[in-house]
């Protein structure tokens, strides 16, 4: 009887040290199917710019296609959650925003995931600079005579942003606690409709990431006032940065970046920080996001948790200071 449970023991033990090989085998050949990236907004968006424009040279750096999905809702909660759940194999990747890494889950007690826990952050592909800009018809055209106007009239303007809890709305109520200044926030489903009010004067401000309104300023159809940027931008040398204006908490970039549930082993966080690198120095690449207004970043796994846990950080503190909700 004992010789009979020793063998079993033995036994149990051999699979389970098989059981142990699978992952590590399937590690070294990563990736050997199509690989999942889900955008956590609906296409045409800045994010979805970003992973569409990425996706196939990282696929071929990859040796396996790299396919986008869209999965909107929540202000980028749904998409996240859904790579929260993905099993850590590095086949279901998630495109990680500002507003689904930070903002959102700062001001949502109800978010179903920790960004700072529940995930594995990969790279930061790009950053881009965010906006206040005005309807032509608003009486500033500076930022001088912009935070004159504001402040002398508490309550009198609005501004529209992409959603409650997105990177918009909290980094103007950022700016409105660092100016003692009052606006009131008209949230909105997206920064499309919330640009085509502004564009049409319903709403006189928009506090935006930099590729979707930009297009709107070189038609005249809207007056860049401020940007968050690490210096004056090319396309709009005459607009000073929130740090040039005395602002510099507000002078912070919107990342778009790569990560996968937690849990992700170390050789598949390389070798897709590796692929979206390799795919980076094709100037074409290069070319098609700069030119929408990002800048490259391309760093360490590390330095991207990093970034992730700063953002969470400043958006729990500006969402305690305003007692925001999502109300």
């Amino acid at each position: 009887m004992l010789q009979r449970r020793s063998w079993i023991a033995l036994a149990a033990l051999a699979a389970g040290a098989g059981t142990a090989a699978v992952p590590a085998a399937a590690q070294s050949n990563y990736p050997n199917k199509p690989i999942r990236l889900v955008v956590p907004f609906a296409p045409g968006g800045t994010t979805d710019i970003v992973a569409r424009v990425i996706a196939d040279p990282l696929g071929k750096a990859l040796g396996q296609p790299v396919v986008v999905e869209n999965k909107a809702g929540g202000g980028g909660i749904v998409g996240a959650s859904d790579t929260a759940r993905a099993a850590p194999d590095g086949y279901s990747l998630g495109l990680a925003t500002v507003s689904s890494t930070a903002a959102n889950p700062a001001i949502n007690p109800k978010t179903p995931y920790n960004p700072i826990t529940d995930f594995t952050p990969i790279i930061n592909i790009a950053a881009t600079p965010n906006i206040i800009a005005v309807n032509p018809r608003f009486p500033a055209k500076d930022y001088k005579a912009f935070a004159a106007e504001i402040k002398k009239s508490p309550g009198k303007y609005s501004y529209s942003s992409s959603g409650t809890g997105g990177i918009g709305h909290l980094l103007m109520e950022l700016y409105k606690s660092l100016t003692d200044s009052y606006i009131t926030h008209i949230p909105y489903r997206g920064a499309g409709p919330a640009l085509n009010d502004t564009v049409a004067g319903q709403v006189p401000i928009i506090f935006d990431n930099l590729p979707s309104t930009l297009p709107f300023v070189k038609e005249g159809r809207l007056v860049p006032i401020v940007v968050s940027a690490p210096h004056r931008l090319k396309d709009l040398p005459n607009v000073p940065t929130f740090k040039e204006v005395g602002l510099e908490p507000v002078n912070r970039l919107a990342f778009y970046g790569i990560l996968g549930p937690k849990g992700l082993p170390k050789e598949v966080v390389d070798k897709i920080n590796a692929g979206v690198k390799k795919a980076l120095e094709d100037p074409a690449v290069r070319k098609r996001i700069e030119d929408t207004g990002f800048i490259i970043v391309a760093n360490t796994p590390e330095q991207f948790a990093q970034e992730i846990r700063d953002e969470f950080a400043v958006y729990k503190q500006v969402v305690a200071k305003q007692k925001l909700t999502l109300e």
